[in-house]
């Protein structure tokens, strides 16, 4: 074993990675045999479906986390964006395209505010990040009146379901994943950010050491806040991803989402004490998550199955991530 981790290509794509992805393919081969149907084209865009609104905020949290903190608010304001975004669009009659720019800019809004209080202001991520997900569940009931927003169809007589090509895309009678290919692309880039620029040289630097990194004169607040603003951006482009799946965004919701992406995070490789983050790894874990959840819906089991499986999923990646700190202290 040893001598396969110390392989020149292991070492290269990353030992946790491949063993990820070894779970990725099991878990499709166990749910395949247990249910046949699982094999078809539909499930697999289905399990894409859960997967690309996932993916964002699991992009953003990496950033956050790799810092040392945490972010509880990237389910709710993911709704909060969707909400105000669908209701400029549906009642106020804004262009699609604005409407799609509210999305992300409510999400802006919120990780600035998130942000400057953790790093400016010196409140602890948790309780920042538990009471801007109250915020922004109350934006979004308040601004509409507690009702839920439905986005155009694909088929929109008016032509205003354009955006849903972005997601998915039908070419010659067949659906094209083409949200896939713009969540890894976006992966790719926070890839770069983050093991090949300053920004992301110094968010990990103050998850190993913030205290080390301030007395060397870097500007401490503003690196740390940037990650939030990372965060709350890409929870906005995640509520784009969503309204193009599942059209329907009902308000004061959006917790459970939290839960999985800081989960695909964990798994991923991301320690939670800071310091070690992996975008790749982020995006395997939420592909596990998001077939974890279509394997146990296609094999007849209600979604709380996912819950238990998920929990005892980030307790075994937690203790291997302690672990391995121990060993190396």
């Amino acid at each position: 074993m040893e001598k396969f981790k110390n392989s020149p290509f292991v070492k290269k794509v990353g030992f946790n990675r491949i063993v990820l992805c070894g779970v990725l393919l099991l878990m499709y081969g166990i749910f395949a045999v247990v249910s046949p149907t699982f094999l078809s084209y539909s499930r697999i865009l289905s399990a894409l479906n859960y997967a690309y609104f996932l993916g964002f905020l699991a992009l953003g949290v990496t950033f956050v986390i790799a810092t040392g903190g945490i972010d509880f608010s990237i389910g709710p304001v993911m709704f909060c964006a969707a909400l105000v975004g669908g209701r400029l669009l549906t009642k106020d009659g804004v262009p699609v395209a604005v409407a799609l720019l509210v999305c992300i800019t409510v999400g802006l809004v919120f990780g600035i505010l998130n942000g400057f209080l953790v790093a400016y202001m010196g409140l602890p991520s948790f309780i920042s990040s538990m009471a801007l997900m109250m915020l922004a569940k109350g934006v979004g009931s308040v601004f509409t009146a507690t009702q839920s927003v439905s986005w155009p169809q694909a088929t929109d007589e008016n032509g205003l379901g354009w955006y849903r090509n972005l997601i998915r895309m039908e070419v010659g009678g067949v659906d094209i994943p083409t949200g896939l290919i713009i969540l890894l692309i976006v992966a790719v880039i926070c890839a770069i950010i983050l093991n090949n620029t300053k920004i992301g040289r110094y968010i990990l630097c103050l998850g190993s050491n913030k205290e080390a990194v301030r007395l060397s004169g870097v500007n401490v607040k503003k690196w740390e806040m940037i990650a939030y603003v990372i965060c709350g951006t890409l929870a906005g482009v995640a509520a784009i991803a969503y309204v193009g799946a599942y059209t329907t965004v009902q308000p004061g919701l959006g917790d459970t989402f939290n839960n999985d992406a800081i989960a695909s995070c964990v798994m991923g490789g991301t320690s939670m004490a800071g310091g070690v983050a992996s975008i790749g790894g982020s995006i395997i874990g939420v592909m596990i998550i998001s077939l974890l959840q279509e394997g146990i819906l296609a094999m007849g089991f209600q979604k709380d199955y996912q819950y238990v499986i998920t929990g005892i999923i980030v307790i075994l990646a937690v203790y291997a991530d302690v672990r391995s700190k121990k060993r190396k202290n």
